[in-house]
């Protein structure tokens, strides 16, 4: 395994469960690490604990491409260039469709997809010149396997799989390597507002989510781990 010591590294979604905790992970690990989210209050409360300096955190809604640039701009005036990009950021709109609306699905795929595409297109750039880099997504179970209720999420994440698998072909010939880690139900914020009969003491635990990132974020450049599915022990395999 390689050590993310002085690894420079971009952290989206650090103001959720899991980014936090993989926030903590990076830093202990001595990674040179840069986080975003879309909560100005956990943000700074994330960065103080962490002892980040304030030019390391950049509260930012990554589906404004306007924010994105000035995100891309604050980051390479902290770090000279990228190893590894953490895409831990989403919303979930879970809704049958009789309930589901256009603004639902719109915010989905603004927040799942769109986001991710305005991210990858800033930062991809920087991993090209040197021909090598690692980014990780986040598509979750429900971006491989669909679920009652879950079209809009679905949607946005299957279209969030596909992107990727696409430009993974486009720079096969470097070694930059492209990870998507299908997550189950973890328990976080995430369910705070969905109306579902849910077991969470039965699910993953945010910092067990965060640890199988801090493993990617670990593996050779000479092999590429593609797909990660950590799903709770209650669950039947995929």
């Amino acid at each position: 395994m390689e050590t993310i010591k002085g690894k420079q590294i971009l952290l989206t979604g650090a103001t959720g469960g899991i980014g936090a905790q993989t926030a903590r992970l990076l830093v202990a690990g001595g990674a040179r690490l840069f986080v975003t989210g879309r909560n100005a209050a956990k943000l700074n409360a994330l960065a103080a604990e962490l002892h980040l300096p304030p030019t390391q955190c950049c509260c930012a809604d990554l589906s404004d491409e306007s924010q994105v640039q000035a995100l891309h701009q604050q980051y390479f005036s902290v770090f000279e260039s990228i190893d590894i990009l953490i895409n831990a950021s989403g919303v979930g709109i879970i809704r049958p469709i009789d309930q589901l609306t256009e603004s639902d699905l719109l915010q989905s795929l603004r927040s799942n997809l769109i986001a991710p595409f305005l991210l990858i297109k800033s930062f991809l750039p920087a991993m090209k010149e040197v021909k090598k880099g690692l980014v990780i997504n986040i598509p979750g179970v429900l971006g491989k396997v669909p679920m009652a209720g879950a079209a809009a999420y679905c949607a946005s994440k299957y279209g969030l799989v596909g992107m990727m698998q696409s430009i993974r072909e486009e720079v096969k010939r470097t070694e930059i390597r492209f990870t998507n880690i299908y997550l189950g139900g973890v328990d976080s914020a995430f369910w705070d507002t969905i109306d579902l009969r849910v077991q969470r003491d039965k699910m993953i635990q945010a910092e067990e989510a965060a640890r199988a990132i801090w493993f990617l974020c670990q593996q050779p450049a000479s092999g590429v781990v593609s797909e990660m599915v950590l799903q709770p022990f209650n669950h039947q395999a995929i």
